[in-house]
Parts: structure tokens; sequence; C-alpha cells
């Protein structure tokens, strides 16, 4: 029973930005001695215009981290709302060390939009990329893994199973798809010794709310600090780890006591 990931392939969605906790889980798992490939899409993070966006990161901590001896491999950015996108990642990710063994989903779309506001285009989107694709590629990873490899897929949900998100409504319907794909995958692959979890990381400084705002979220924490990247990186190392053999079908909240009975406006 170890930590140690040597030998693990492992891919990790969601990876495009340095503040993202894509980047952590990558940092953390190649550190662990896996063998990781990325994925992620740069123009995504242009329309949300977040602030450490950079088209040529993945490739920048590929190369970074394969100078300080890790095996990382970023693969080029795509649009996982087009249909035959997500398996052909699957395969692609797959073809670069013969099989994968993990799989991190940790890719999302998220726009804030009230309920008057809505409309096919912005639903569609939360569903086909939080859902369809996860759905799609968790297929494509079962067809490829070998049979004689112990597997792992961690899923990504958010807080809405724990407290309304009314500005989020659409994400916060497709993230509560993501704990019954969790729960129901859990038991379909388990004959293939595929374990399936889902991951709460809680309000997560990633780089996305500043000012007055940061500081209100702040205060809900009763240790008076945000989740980091590296929090919820260390649950999904522990995840992909032989001492996580036992734990499959779980949603765990990993949110430092995060406290709801404290509204934001």
């Amino acid at each position: 029973m170890t930590l140690s990931l040597v030998g693990k392939n492992i891919l990790v969605t969601g990876v495009s930005r340095p503040m993202g906790i894509g980047a952590a889980i990558t940092k953390i798992l190649a550190k662990a001695g896996a063998n990781v490939i990325t994925h992620g899409y740069s123009n995504y993070d242009k329309e949300q215009q977040y602030k450490d966006t950079a088209a040529h990161f993945p490739s920048t901590l590929a190369n970074k981290l394969a100078e300080e001896g890790h095996c990382v491999t970023a693969l080029e950015s795509s649009d996982l709302s087009l249909k035959d996108v997500p398996e052909q990642i699957i395969a692609e990710a797959a073809s670069k060390f013969g099989y994968l063994d993990g799989l991190v989903l940790n890719h999302a779309y998220s726009v804030c939009m009230s309920l008057e506001e809505w409309t096919a285009e912005h639903i569609d989107a939360h569903m086909n990329i939080n859902i369809r694709a996860s759905m799609l590629m968790i297929k494509a990873f079962a067809k490829q893994k070998p049979q004689n490899r112990n597997s792992a897929i961690t899923l990504f949900t958010s807080g809405q199973y724990l407290g309304p998100m009314t500005r989020e409504i659409a994400y916060a319907v497709s993230k509560d798809a993501i704990i019954g794909l969790c729960k129901q995958a859990a038991i379909a692959l388990a004959p293939q010794s595929i374990r399936v979890n889902c991951v709460n990381p809680g309000a997560t400084d990633t780089g996305y709310c500043e000012g007055e705002a940061y500081e209100t979220v702040e205060k809900m924490f009763p240790r008076g600090r945000w989740g980091t990247p590296e929090d919820a990186a260390k649950l999904v190392h522990f995840l992909h780890s032989d001492y996580a053999d036992w734990i499959t079908g779980e949603v765990i909240a990993s949110e430092g006591g995060f406290r709801r009975d404290i509204t934001l406006d």
C-alpha cells in the first residue's frame, strides 16, 4: 500500500491555466510518479477573461515538469462540446503510453445567468460539456482499459447538493447530474476493477473572485482562508493511490468546514 503512482498513466482534463485546479492536480500526480497526460481548452479561459489565461500554458507546464524529471504530455487544445472530441481525446491520450488506468475529469463549463435570462444555448453548453463529454469519456476509458489493471476515475461536482446556487442553476444542475453519474458508473464499472468517485472541492481560490466578494467568502471558512487548488489535488492523489482501493461510488466534500449559514447577497 503506497501513495506512489509510479507506472500509472493518468489523463487530467481542465488543465489550461496556472491558477486552476487542473494544474495543481497535474503537478502532484506527476511528482508522485504518474505518467500524466493533460487536456484543456484555452478559448474558454479567454471567454471568461481569467487573468491568468495563457494559450500555451499546458505545454509550458509539461516542459517545466519534464525538466524536474517528471513525465507530463500535453494534448492539443480542443472543445469538449463537439460530440466526437471526448472519445478522440481518450484514444489520443491512451496512445501515448499504450493505455490509461486513471482518468480525472476536472473540466467544467460555468457561466452565471439568472433564470430570466436562460436560453437553450446556455443550457446546452453546460449539459454537453459537463455531462455528455464526461459520459463519453468514461465509456471510451472503460473500453480501452487492460483487463489486468486496477483503475480509477475521479469526477468533480460542486456544492449545489448542500446549498443553493441560484446564479448558476444550469451549472448546478449539470453538477448534480455528475453525482448521479458517479454512483451509477461506480456500480457498472466495478466488475472491470474501475473505481469511480466524485470530489466537491468547495470554494477554491483559482483567481475568479476578488475584492469584497472574496473577503466575504473567506469569512465563511472556519480557518479564515479559501480552499486552494493544492487542497483538491491532494485528495485526487489519494483517490488514485493504492490507499483508496476500497473506495468507490462516493461523493467527497473537501470544503474546509465551509459555512452556508452565512449567506451572500
